[in-house]
């Protein structure tokens, strides 16, 4: 997620820091790790008529927390955050919970950005947008390195057979990039997000601004890009100059589920980030939203609210993940606290389902 360079001291006024919080009534506002950045220019607000969330209550490490990827596995729950270099927290953060309740903070997943980067992202200082998930027995985590208001970007890939909470850096392999992005492209090569079909093959979605959300395919037996694979395919997009970035796709039913972040994140209390969603009966599209529209021509239909006319204490709600098991589903967001000062805080809640299939934030 993105922010264009005109916007850092404004998060450096209002955003996180790091360390463990206290429960989200009373979190301690802490230095800021920059959330992952989206280009100029800052999109118009998108009106989003969606009940205002209730988050269950969360304890422990909650805040500051940006794009949360989340994966259950055992009886343990591990969540990775967006991390920038100098951040007490450190590069993808890594936090735990027994209960999907209480959280603890782990360290960091990477000392420092991979050798590779230096070249592909000159500038870069930060991790972003991770995602976690396991193919048989490998851990695979999903990064993307990036600079504000550019596509010179690059999504790479860690892997290990093994995640230690009490050491998370000393266990990840880095695989280098998956794919990369140029300033000539139209697209940005951010916020990716693995997953597999019905029919076995594996996916890569991501993307943010430009052209928006694409999709490619991946070797499931590396995670690495599938070879021979064809160019990125359209999944959503906007019209400019509205933002459409941070993409989730699950298999629910007969349908994938496309959930992405519209409008305005990394602005503390002042952003308008809100989380809308299409379906598909393939993979790769075409998605549409509850009405028919098409998320290709801007369609998308309400998960969560911005929460900016609503009152709310937590407000921007985006960078979803969703987590899937067996006793109901759950969507997993940052939201920005107004008790705060605008620090990006963990929230999850219920997703539950309609009777025609469509999900609804509880």
């Amino acid at each position: 997620m993105k922010r264009p360079s005109s916007l850092v001291l404004l998060l450096l006024a209002s955003a996180c820091g790091g360390g463990n919080a206290a429960p989200a009534a009373s979190v301690a506002a802490a230095p800021t790790p920059t959330p992952a950045p989206v280009p100029a220019p800052t999109p118009t607000p998108t009106p989003v008529p969606s009940p205002t969330p209730v988050s269950i209550a969360l304890t422990g490490a909650i805040s500051p927390a940006h794009d949360p990827s989340i994966l259950k596995d055992g009886d343990t729950y591990y969540l990775f955050t967006t991390g920038n270099a100098g951040d007490p927290q450190g590069l993808l953060a890594l936090r735990t919970s027994s209960d999907l309740r209480a959280w603890t903070l782990r360290g960091a997943s990477y000392t420092a950005l991979p050798a590779w980067t230096r070249t592909a992202v000159p500038g870069a200082t930060g991790m972003w947008a991770p995602d976690i998930s396991k193919a048989g027995s490998q851990y695979r985590l999903y990064y993307a390195i990036s600079t504000f208001g550019k596509n010179q970007s690059a999504i790479g890939l860690a892997t290990a057979a093994s995640i230690d909470p009490a050491a998370p850096a000393s266990r990840w392999i880095d695989q280098g990039p998956v794919i990369q992005s140029q300033t000539g492209d139209d697209f940005n090569a951010i916020d990716p997000m693995a997953f597999g079909d019905a029919d076995g093959r594996s996916w890569l979605v991501f993307g943010s601004f430009w052209t928006g959300i694409k999709l490619i395919r991946i070797d499931p037996a590396t995670g690495l890009r599938l070879a021979g694979d064809a160019a990125p395919r359209a999944l959503a997009q906007r019209p400019a100059p509205g933002a459409v970035e941070a993409p989730f796709i699950i298999r629910h039913g007969a349908y994938y589920y496309l959930f992405v972040s519209f409008d305005s994140c990394c602005q503390g209390a002042a952003s308008t980030y809100n989380t809308v969603v299409g379906r598909s009966s393939a993979p790769d599209g075409p998605y549409v939203d509850r009405d028919g529209k098409p998320m290709l021509q801007g369609g998308g239909t309400p998960v969560l609210s911005n929460g900016q006319a609503d009152g709310s204490r937590f407000v921007g709600r985006g960078g979803a993940s969703i987590l899937q098991q067996g006793d109901g589903d759950y969507i997993v967001y940052h939201a920005y606290d107004r008790l705060q000062n605008g620090t990006p805080t963990l929230q999850i809640q219920p997703l539950t389902w309609t009777a025609d299939g469509w999900p609804v934030a509880s």
